[in-house]
């Protein structure tokens, strides 16, 4: 080695050396924040923000009468809230009413909707009118039959209409009722219960991917607009959970039955405003998303949707 480039070597020795110390440094610091959130989200949580005494008297849950939404009513009412329930079919309302009472002993009102039209909100609105809504939790939703390519969906003409008005009209007009009153108090949350599918792109499930990417980023946006009012706005994305729109019948450690799934994400309101929810959903939702090249994912996931679909026609050809 000649005496220059000795020279030069001992110049940056240095430098390197300090650029190397505080790069491990910033890792480290950013691996112990990570490992401290996850520690507060997933161990200790926030349970107690979720209460009548902080929020307000009423929740709203729409969709309730089955899987996640009557896992959410049941567990609101759990913690003391008084429960408006929102859904297509009143027998099926009575009963879960009647159930939330005996077991609960709170207050609850029923609204019979059919979020696939846009003439039911005047109905809902006048229902909700003089109530203390601290909580609304958006969760009616509606999925494909069995994934298909856009242009085979069996009438798509109306299927995407159905989609659009149950995945996202819902959201927006029913957070455009519930908000003013949140505003007005300065407190209440808005829980939107949108979906892993919407964290990237699912072919053949396209039009409901892009619905609940829809959910995510109107959350994300109407959370940093009303943070500073005190308003609680969160982005649900749950991965599969055992329940009818899922076709699970059997849960397990990551396919959580939704009173499982429920209890863990009410524990990450005020913590997380995007949220999975359930800690090994977030665990799936990291390595989807930090890990795995996104083209490979895309890959993954068209492949798997074929074979259902494959199976699914198969079956439907046998009759």
């Amino acid at each position: 080695m000649s005496s220059t480039e000795e020279t030069l070597l001992r110049a940056v020795e240095t430098p390197l050396f300090w650029i190397g110390a505080l790069t491990a440094a910033y890792f480290s610091v950013c691996s112990v924040y990570r490992l401290l959130s996850g520690f507060r989200v997933w161990v200790l949580g926030n349970g107690r923000v979720v209460s009548p005494a902080k929020l307000g008297k009423w929740a709203v849950v729409t969709g309730a009468t089955d899987g996640i939404g009557k896992a959410y009513a049941e567990e609101l009412a759990r913690r003391g809230f008084s429960i408006v329930l929102i859904s297509r079919t009143q027998e099926k309302l009575d009963d879960v009413a009647k159930s939330i009472e005996s077991k609960y002993g709170v207050e609850t009102k029923s609204i019979a909707a059919d979020f696939s039209a846009t003439d039911i909100y005047p109905k809902i609105e006048a229902g909700l009118t003089g109530l203390e809504v601290g909580v609304l939790v958006n969760n009616v939703g509606m999925s494909y039959s069995y994934p298909e390519f856009f242009l085979k969906v069996p009438n798509l003409d109306s299927f995407i209409d159905t989609m659009v008005n149950i995945n996202i009209t819902s959201v927006c007009q029913m957070t455009r009722m519930v908000l003013p009153g949140m505003v007005e108090r300065k407190k209440g949350a808005v829980l939107n219960i949108s979906s892993a599918s919407g964290m990237y792109p699912c072919p053949l499930l396209t039009v409901y991917s892009a619905s609940k990417a829809f959910v995510d980023f109107f959350s994300r946006g109407l959370e940093a607009e009303y943070k500073s009012k005190g308003i609680l706005i969160q982005s649900v994305l749950p991965f599969f959970v055992a329940t009818k729109l899922s076709k699970i019948r059997r849960a397990t450690l990551d396919k959580p039955n939704p009173a499982r799934y429920v209890a863990a994400e009410l524990n990450t309101v005020g913590l997380q405003s995007q949220t999975n929810g359930y800690l090994p959903h977030a665990v799936m939702g990291w390595l989807t998303t930090v890990l795995c090249p996104a083209r490979l994912l895309n890959r993954y996931i068209m492949g798997l949707h074929l074979g259902m679909r494959s199976r699914y026609l198969k079956k439907q050809k046998q009759g």
